[in-house]
């Protein structure tokens, strides 16, 4: 008798799992398995929340650096997968590409001197973002993507950002845990509007600051 098969991960399965709580990764970049998460305590980061201390507030108002979206959507996933422990394996970035492609991933590029220095990338249901993973190759990149990131989202209509985990980090930025059944709380309230992560156009970085009323 012939063993059962995997079922296919296709994109809009994948849409589908974000939309139901659940998430795929993989074990490491080599692992060419994928299976499903589905936190007790979930990751978000309140889009009015977002914690920007006095030394970020100035190193985003100071400029120096350029914000592009959806340019460089693979580089940032490969840059963000680029590190010893990855939970992004062949499959997830081919899954995420594909999404991409049909306008549900986004990302979001910081350049210096026109090198891509920070990035941040995720999946956009309804008003829901779901922040995937971000990197950062000069001081505090990453920390101005997510800026962006959280102004954009707040700006184009979004009701949740999910991190999925938290992290020291991501906790210095305003991130906190709540319940699954809060998350699914706030998911579903989420997903029946609507959000649109390319509407809004590009900020200033005094804009950006001036809408974070959070700083430190």
């Amino acid at each position: 008798m012939p063993r059962d098969e995997e079922p296919t991960i296709t994109p809009e399965l994948v849409l589908h799992a974000y939309a139901a709580g659940i998430f795929p990764m993989a074990e490491h970049r080599n692992d060419p398995e994928v299976f499903w998460v589905e936190p007790r305590r979930r990751g978000i980061i309140p889009l009015d929340g977002f914690h920007m201390s006095r030394s970020l507030a100035r190193r985003i108002r100071q400029g120096r650096y350029d914000v592009t979206i959806n340019t460089a959507f693979d580089e940032v996933i490969d840059a963000c997968a680029n590190r010893t422990e990855t939970w992004i394996n062949d499959q997830i970035r081919s899954l995420y590409s594909q999404l991409h492609d049909k306008g549900h991933a986004h990302s979001l590029e910081i350049r210096h001197d026109g090198q891509l220095s920070g990035g941040v990338y995720g999946l956009a249901i309804g008003a829901a973002f779901f922040g995937e993973s971000m990197f950062s190759h000069q001081r505090d990149a990453s920390k101005i993507a997510l800026a962006w990131l959280v102004d954009r989202l707040r700006r184009g209509g979004f009701m949740l950002m999910d991190t999925q985990f938290i992290t020291p980090h991501l906790a210095s930025l305003g991130a906190i845990e709540i319940p699954r059944a809060e998350y699914r709380r706030r998911l579903d309230a989420a997903l029946a509007h609507s959000a649109d992560f390319t509407a809004p156009p590009l900020a200033t970085p005094q804009g950006v600051v001036q809408r974070n009323t959070h700083t430190s």
